[in-house]
């Protein structure tokens, strides 16, 4: 039993991580550019989603009957959650350590719900319990800004692979219109420092004159 639970937690582990690398391929790769001639995903997901939701107020949604774009398929769930956990079927199949499999088919069916319920939250606001938490507040940062830069930032719920492959930004390049609300954090550029020099001349000025 020890065994079987030790095994299960380490696949567990495993398979966030490796869901998060999943999900950066899934929407770099196939939700943001069509797969030859299957190009449903890039159709629902750049074509629809991104031309409703954008990185204004209107990353919150305005018309009720956009309401459904926001999650994807009822079907898409399985076959995704089936391809996410393929390499470590193969694995338990290969060490005959069902354990394996069972910790990663938990990992990837809660990245899927969580994928799609913090997304929902993020589009569609309700001041819910997950909306205060500080974890939210940064994913959803992160996922405004994906809507800013459709380049960058494609993790919804973990951005390890966004931070491993270089997709990763923190803050717009330039000023935007950005939504507000109270999970919404301030992602305007960093304002710069005035350099060294004309601090120096600003701080003998205002001791001089008074004058800022």
């Amino acid at each position: 039993m020890n065994s079987f639970l030790f095994w299960s937690a380490l696949a567990f582990t495993a398979a966030v991580a490796w869901s998060s690398f999943f999900e950066w391929t899934l929407h770099r790769f196939v939700m943001h550019k069509p797969l030859g001639g299957f190009d449903y995903p890039f159709k629902a997901h750049a074509l629809v989603h991104h031309q409703i939701f954008k990185a204004d107020e209107t990353y919150h949604l305005i018309e009720e009957k956009d309401k459904w774009t926001i999650p994807m398929a009822w079907w898409n769930g399985p076959i995704l959650v089936l391809l996410c956990q393929s390499p470590f079927i193969l694995a338990a199949w290969l060490t005959h350590s069902w354990a394996i499999w069972a910790g990663a088919a938990v990992a990837t069916v809660c990245y899927f719900a969580t994928y799609e319920y913090l997304h929902w939250c993020m589009h569609l606001p309700r001041k819910r319990a997950v909306e205060r938490s500080g974890i939210f507040f940064r994913l959803n940062g992160h996922h405004i800004l994906h809507h800013r830069y459709m380049h960058k930032n494609f993790n919804v719920v973990c951005p390890l692979a966004d931070l491993c492959l270089g997709t990763l930004i923190l803050r717009s390049k330039i000023a935007f219109a950005q939504p507000k609300g109270s999970s919404v954090p301030n992602l305007q550029p960093v304002p710069e420092l005035p350099s060294f020099p004309r601090r120096v001349g600003r701080f003998f000025l205002l001791c001089l004159t008074g004058v800022r």
